[in-house]
């Protein structure tokens, strides 16, 4: 039996990155149904199965309760999958952890208006407000706080990554794509969000989902994507390729990529592309390209 999650643009949906995070994260399958923002997608699709939720991510559990909000989500996976590991074990991390993503998922208002999540570019520069500034010292203040509080000897907060680590993702990912000032601590934290497996599929999932949302584009000068740097891989056409099935469905290979000389296959183009956007993202690829 498995969950279904629907999402938005995986570019742009901070809320739909922390909402997935939580399954793919703690190995928890989930099957997603994906909507474009800023058309009637969602509410249509919304209305037709997952009632009462009105926003990305909703979540309909196996027996078809429908659960709107990363909040519940979380601390529902959490009651029925105890074994996961979503909250710490230890009472006083888990505790610290509840407060970091209750904060989380109800504050940082000037960050989340100026510098909207968009996994597909980064800037320079933002010319964060006073407002932005602040919100970010007051990351780095529960940041702190909860190593403080937890001992946390690794990149997470309350020690193995937990759902206040996904509640963060979306925070990571702005400060990497406007470039934000915060304190070595702060940023190896970010790139411990960056390298993570499950981001990086997100991520390059984003790169390729659909077209650019013009709502996200800025105008400010450009820099490359300051985390894990992709294998360079490329789309090329013809079917001939090392497989004959596509490495994620089985299925027989319409669609190739070519990586250092060797051609690679896959059943769809998303298959390809998303594969081509970072190659060491999907485990199933690199056992093949290994091989």
């Amino acid at each position: 039996m498995t969950y279904d999650l629907v999402i938005g643009d995986r570019g742009y949906s901070s809320w739909s990155l922390r909402g997935w995070l939580l399954f793919d994260a703690f190995g928890i399958p989930v099957k997603t149904h994906s909507a474009r923002l800023y058309t009637d997608e969602l509410p249509k699709m919304l209305a037709d199965g997952f009632f009462p939720g009105r926003t990305a991510p909703t979540m309909r559990t196996p027996d078809g309760v429908v659960v709107p909000e990363t909040i519940a989500i979380a601390e529902e996976l959490a009651s029925r999958h105890p074994e996961a590991g979503l909250w710490p074990a230890d009472p006083k991390a888990r505790a610290v952890a509840r407060v970091l993503a209750a904060e989380m998922h109800a504050g940082f208002t000037a960050l989340r208006n100026h510098c909207p999540m968009n996994l597909r570019v980064s800037y320079t520069t933002c010319e964060p407000p006073e407002a932005v500034l602040a919100d970010l010292e007051r990351l780095e203040t529960i940041w702190a706080w909860a190593r403080s509080q937890t001992g946390s000897p690794g990149p997470w907060l309350c020690g193995a990554y937990s759902a206040a680590d996904a509640f963060f993702a979306p925070v990571a990912t702005r400060i990497a794509t406007y470039n934000l000032p915060v304190r070595p601590e702060a940023m190896a934290y970010v790139q411990a969000h960056l390298a993570h497996p499950s981001f990086r599929k997100w991520r390059a999932m984003g790169l390729v989902d659909g077209a650019d949302q013009e709502f996200y584009r800025r105008d400010w000068q450009r820099r490359d994507w300051p985390g894990p740097r992709p294998l360079p891989a490329r789309a090329v056409d013809g079917t001939e390729a090392e497989n004959a099935a596509c490495p994620y469905s089985g299925k027989p290979v319409t669609h190739v990529l070519e990586l250092e000389g060797r051609r690679f296959g896959f059943c769809n183009a998303f298959c390809r592309d998303k594969t081509v956007a970072d190659p060491e993202a999907w485990p199933a690829f690199i056992k093949i390209y290994k091989a």
